[in-house]
């Protein structure tokens, strides 16, 4: 390892309270300048430089998907998403036709080494699938032809620009009111409309009285989970004298989940509008950004406004580190987070005590997602009230949905709470062919069949309507599903990403998800036998609420909904 890599992973270091938060970091930037791969030998060096053991280095190494220890990976690693959204708009065709055009399949490398390639978890392009994921960089709404553009480009070594058009709208112009904008990602462009006027009137608030008017808005968390915002501030221990910290949760990992990105890629300063506020609000000096390792393009955009942000003066009490995650979906967990910035593998921690009361580094800490702290400012700036004005009991407020799967214009629809499904999906094109199911809150929520939508008034994307009808709101991620899927299928690959991204930590996750994706592929395979569907919904029922974490309901109740409410299909792959 040469001075100017140690320098750079030192200057890492420099940034943070505890220097073994550098870990991730430092194994990125050296994998990096070797030509995409990791050895033992350079994990045990950057182990050295930052002081921490060789096997907690390899420990974490191993453990991130994004870390390439002694795989051999060619110059261009060519990753295809081929998650459920994907699936839905034809991923595996197009892998298909890169892994005949190359003449490799999964993990295989070509002979001159310049290419492998590999089936990946989702990416959050879940409205631009098919995507390409090439090193760092993605390409987006791939076909054959574009493929063959593609690969034509990087054998002569040119990354080359294959821009797309996204779909968008906006009802409500709160939290996509510059995703039009030239420039959009320029602190001057959002001055000029309006932007950081709040944090300056913030900061002459009372904290209380900003918590407050938080908790008078209803405002849930938008990640998923949706515990109420002021609430949970409220929660914070006063006068512990230890340092108070904030974290932004960026790691969008949900399958059928895409929204974050659109604030974090065309409306930086929002973001960091609504930290600073929270983070007067709290008592924080320091906050963090935790990114999903794939957004590393994002990532500069945040660095770089971020660096706006300081030199026009907005961010005289507070700094922001943006820490760049490394491939690992339960990292969306907010204590699995704590431990991932801490430098360790991202599993999740015991709780009680919950990150409010001992989080970061034991110390006081809040963990809200990127769509939460970037409603921040519209509240503070108009009352709770004026927020209240959309939405009603069900929830409060403006929301983000991706709609991704068999609808003529997948993309991210800002509306508000409340809209109904009908008209969601209206804005989204209509469905594409006939719908025979629907997953409305990520990957993570129970599967609504065409008949159930039909019920009563219609389904209404809150959270008491979604709780109404057998589901969860979740993410807001809504995948279409016509008849031209199977749902099995479907059931396959989604159990197969929950068990790929399990930590390993609690048994029944661990060798349950496993057993599992074995019986749904027998299944799906034709060699099933009597019984094993009853096996499959057994696991469920005794994987629910028996982890550490939500994970294993978030694979249990999908996948039980699915063959209670399309058990025959099951059925009908069933031939001993």
């Amino acid at each position: 390892m040469n001075d100017k890599l140690i320098n750079s992973i030192q200057q890492i270091m420099a940034k943070y309270p505890k220097k073994e938060s550098a870990l991730m970091p430092a194994l990125t930037l050296v994998q990096k300048a070797n030509d995409n791969n990791l050895t033992k030998e350079l994990v045990a060096e950057v182990a050295e430089i930052i002081g921490v053991t060789p096997s907690r280095a390899y420990g974490v190494a191993t453990y991130y998907s994004m870390f390439n220890v002694n795989k051999n990976v060619g110059k261009y690693h060519i990753q295809v998403d081929t998650n459920v959204p994907a699936t839905l708009m034809g991923a595996l065709k197009l892998y298909k036709y890169i892994s005949d055009k190359l003449g490799i399949k999964h993990g295989e490398t070509t002979s001159d080494g310049l290419f492998t390639l590999s089936k990946v978890e989702c990416l959050a392009s879940c409205g631009t699938c098919p995507v390409i994921q090439v090193n760092d960089v993605y390409y987006e709404l791939m076909t054959p032809e574009k493929v063959d553009m593609l690969i034509d480009s990087l054998r002569k070594g040119v990354m080359p620009e294959l821009p797309v058009e996204y779909n968008w709208e906006s009802q409500c112009n709160v939290l996509l009111k510059r995703r039009g904008e030239k420039n959009a990602t320029s602190i001057s462009v959002y001055k000029k409309t309006g932007g950081y006027q709040v944090l300056a009137k913030a900061l002459k608030m009372k904290p209380e009285d900003i918590i407050s008017e938080v908790k008078n808005s209803q405002l849930r968390g938008r990640g998923g989970a949706g515990f109420p915002t002021g609430v949970k501030w409220s929660f914070l221990p006063k006068n512990t004298g230890k340092p108070v910290y904030l974290i932004c949760n960026a790691d969008e990992g949900e399958p059928g989940t895409f929204k974050d990105r659109q604030i974090l890629a065309y409306d930086p300063h929002l973001l960091i509008e609504g930290m600073a506020i929270s983070a007067h609000a709290l008592g924080c000096k320091l906050a963090f950004i935790y990114i999903r390792g794939e957004f590393n393009w994002i990532a500069q955009i945040l660095e770089k406004a971020i660096e706006e942000a300081k030199k026009d003066g907005q961010l005289k009490d507070l700094n922001i580190i943006v820490h760049l995650g490394a491939g690992s979906y339960i990292c969306g967990e907010e204590t699995a987070l704590i431990e991932s910035i801490e430098g360790k593998r991202g599993l999740p921690r015991m709780k009680p005590p919950f990150p409010a009361v001992s989080g970061l580094y034991n110390c006081p800490t809040i963990v809200n997602n990127v769509e939460t702290l970037a409603s921040i400012p519209y509240i503070v700036e108009n009352g709770a009230d004026a927020f209240k004005k959309w939405g009603s009991e069900g929830g409060y407020g403006f929301k983000l949905f991706g709609v991704s799967g068999a609808v003529n214009k997948p993309g991210v629809y800002e509306c508000p709470m409340g809209i109904t499904f009908k008209e969601l999906i209206e804005l989204a094109g209509g469905v594409k062919g006939k719908m025979i199911g629907v997953i409305v809150g990520g990957l993570s929520v129970p599967i609504l069949t065409t008949e159930e939508l039909k019920k009563g008034a219609g389904l209404k994307m809150d959270y008491e309507s979604c709780i109404e009808y057998g589901t969860s709101l979740g993410s807001g991620g809504i995948m279409v599903i016509t008849d031209e899927f199977s749902i099995p299928e479907i059931a396959a690959r989604t159990i197969q990403f929950y068990n790929h991204e399990s930590c390993g930590q609690c048994t029944p996750c661990r060798q349950g998800s496993g057993m599992m994706v074995s019986l749904l592929n027998k299944i799906v395979s034709g060699k099933g036998e009597k019984g094993d569907i009853d096996k499959v919904l057994w696991f469920c029922d005794n994987i629910k609420g028996n982890t550490l974490c939500p994970t294993g309901e978030a694979y249990s109740s999908p996948i039980k909904a699915m063959i209670n409410k399309f058990r025959p299909e099951f059925e009908k792959l069933i031939t001993n």
